[in-house]
């Protein structure tokens, strides 16, 4: 069991207290923010000594990876604007798109059109594999944080939708290296990041797949998938807004203006990126991201607050959380039921259906103070715009 939230606290400041002592807090500041020190704990069961080698060893590999570390690569390699990123798309789709009712990021992977001898007619394999360090790079570095300032509080993790529609084995032995890699830093390197993972239209093939995936993930990764069949739309519709979720899965979402879902970028990261990208290349910016706290550099765009005022902001979101909680308490001792099916784990797919998902909560209603916050940065980004208490 997770320590209290009160524990927690005191137990980061501990780990941020170790990490200064052994000089492995980066002078760059990045990822250095008591969230980000809270999911390195998260992943080693706040063992501080086991999480401290963790954290060791990405700091490592961040200063080392590529040969020239992940700022550097960074900078070499926009994730979201490389030449090759169409044709790259077309051969492997997997990007980020708006957020779910919660104000988490979508990360959309569709695995049926994966083709990789096409693909490394356009890309050399060893560029394509950087493409997916920085665009995990991105998650925690733009991703997280933008969507953390949109939703006016925390948001620690991604709701990850894989679809299998036309997958099968000969796909999955192309694929199968890249992906146990891409597994492999995301779990090292950027641990606790995934809040949810749905896995749609499931072929026939997928005992045999899963049973090679799964040694690849951590017990705490599996606990966060649910495996479901044909039968998924309303399920992602309860959880993600329509305007939200791409037309192919069951939304109302074409992107059509920036030539598809999966090329649009769309989400409040994006919000003035070229420009922030642009200052932070020429060392005018100490980041590219938009933070959570604060006004953010040049921007004029202001987050939640930030000193005591975010701190202040966090216990009313958590104060109004508690009735939400108590509301679903009941519910979540029952087992759950889409459309008549119980909810069924990986696990439990070599001898069950699989077609479930587990019942999201009711979203957090926030402060109007927040609100208005939120209303300022919709007005630069109005396509990734959600109802707010207050509207």
């Amino acid at each position: 069991m997770a320590p209290s939230k009160d524990k927690q606290a005191e137990i980061v400041e501990q780990f941020r207290e170790q990490l200064d002592e052994q000089d492995l807090l980066p002078e760059d500041d990045i990822g250095t923010d008591d969230a980000s020190l809270l999911r390195f704990l998260r992943a080693r069961q706040f063992d501080l000594k086991a999480a401290t080698t963790m954290w060791e060893n990405c700091q490592n590999w961040r200063k080392t990876v590529e040969g020239i570390g992940i700022d550097e690569l960074y900078r070499r390699l926009d994730p979201y604007d490389y030449p090759e990123r169409a044709a790259v798309f077309e051969c492997w789709p997997l990007w980020f798109h708006k957020t779910d009712k919660k104000g988490r990021p979508l990360n959309i992977h569709h695995f049926g059109g994966i083709n990789m001898p096409e693909l490394y007619k356009h890309i050399t394999p060893e560029k394509f594999w950087q493409t997916i360090v920085v665009n995990a790079e991105s998650l925690t570095r733009e991703v997280l944080p933008a969507s953390a300032r949109a939703a006016g509080r925390q948001i620690d993790g991604t709701f990850v939708i894989v679809d299998l529609k036309g997958f099968g084995l000969s796909q999955f032995w192309q694929m199968k290296n890249l992906a146990r890699d891409s597994f492999q830093i995301s779990q090292d390197y950027f641990p606790e990041t995934m809040a949810q993972l749905a896995i749609i239209n499931a072929p026939a093939s997928f005992t045999t797949i899963w049973g090679f995936i799964k040694p690849w993930l951590a017990k705490e990764t599996l606990a966060k998938i649910d495996i479901l069949g044909s039968d998924y739309k309303d399920v992602l519709l309860e959880q993600i807004p329509a305007e939200n979720l791409p037309e192919s899965l069951g939304g109302t979402c074409t992107c059509a203006e920036a030539g598809g879902c999966k090329l649009s970028n769309a989400g409040p990261w994006m919000q003035h990126r070229a420009e922030r990208r642009d200052k932070w290349l020429r060392g005018e910016r100490k980041r590219i991201g938009l933070g959570l706290e604060g006004e953010d550099e040049d921007d004029g765009v202001r987050g939640i607050g930030s000193g005591e005022q975010t701190k202040a902001a966090t216990n009313q979101l958590e104060k109004q959380a508690e009735g939400v909680a108590a509301i679903g308490q009941a519910a979540e001792k029952q087992p759950a039921e889409v459309n008549g099916s119980a909810l069924v784990s990986p696990e439990d797919t070599q001898t069950s259906s699989p077609e479930s998902v587990v019942v999201q909560s009711p979203s957090q209603a926030l402060p109007e103070k927040i609100v208005k916050s939120v209303r300022e940065v919709y007005e630069h980004h109005p396509e990734t715009r959600e109802p707010q208490m207050g509207d």
